[in-house]
């Protein structure tokens, strides 16, 4: 009796222990596209995102997350100063979803410890898939590599908020439904992409998330 009273008592101290160490969150914001329609971020082509993420907090520097996310992206050749952007004059709106998992640094401790404020600023870089989909091309199951910076706070135990910053290199070059083959020939050099350089994305989000601190007991 004696025994299983204690296996008891571990199994409860080890769910207890892993159970602080999981947090569940979602996160709303936008993403932005960069490539050859805009060949950097343009604010006025933000377009609304959001998404869902599930983080192992496997030490106080360390933790590993999944996520996934829905949004869109879209870009116009009339809001660059370049005149070949303007004879152009291509505009597309596409759709994207991912799914992705990336590792965190968190540059201070966030620790269990009661009447503690816990705070960090972290870095995290990872790999995923997205599906991008538009009126000339749908594209799925490709790679992206998330890397990005991001700021929490704990501002009510066991609540955080946070905002994060991230981008999604990509070896994709038609999220804007403009590559090599769109137009068919080479002849139209209007209808051409730069193949040198793929396709980028990023989702800027605020975050919030709930971290198992306790297990509560019937």
């Amino acid at each position: 009796m004696r025994t299983a009273r204690l296996l008891i008592a571990g199994l409860f101290i080890s769910l207890h222990l892993h159970a602080q160490k999981i947090e569940v969150g979602g996160s709303l914001g936008g993403m932005l596209y960069k490539g050859d329609v805009s060949v950097r971020l343009d604010p006025r082509l933000y377009r609304p995102a959001g998404g869902l993420f599930f983080r192992y907090n496997a030490t106080r520097s360390f933790s590993a997350r999944l996520g996934v996310a829905l949004g869109g992206v879209r870009g116009d050749d009339r809001l660059s100063n370049d005149p070949f952007q303007q004879a152009r004059n291509f505009t597309f709106q596409s759709s994207i979803s991912e799914l992705t998992g990336d590792l965190q640094y968190n540059f201070r401790n966030y620790t269990s410890q009661p009447k503690v404020k816990n705070w960090t600023p972290y870095v995290f870089g990872g790999i995923g898939l997205f599906n991008s989909r538009n009126d000339v091309v749908r594209g799925r199951g490709m790679l992206n590599f998330p890397l990005g910076v991001g700021l929490k706070y704990e501002f009510h135990r066991p609540w955080s908020i946070g905002f994060e910053f991230g981008t999604r290199f990509t070896r994709y070059d038609y999220i804007d439904g403009l590559g090599d083959q769109t137009f068919g020939t080479t002849s139209n050099k209007l209808g051409q992409s730069n193949t040198a350089l793929s396709d980028s994305y990023t989702y800027t989000a605020i975050t919030l998330s709930y971290t198992f601190y306790k297990i509560v007991c019937p």
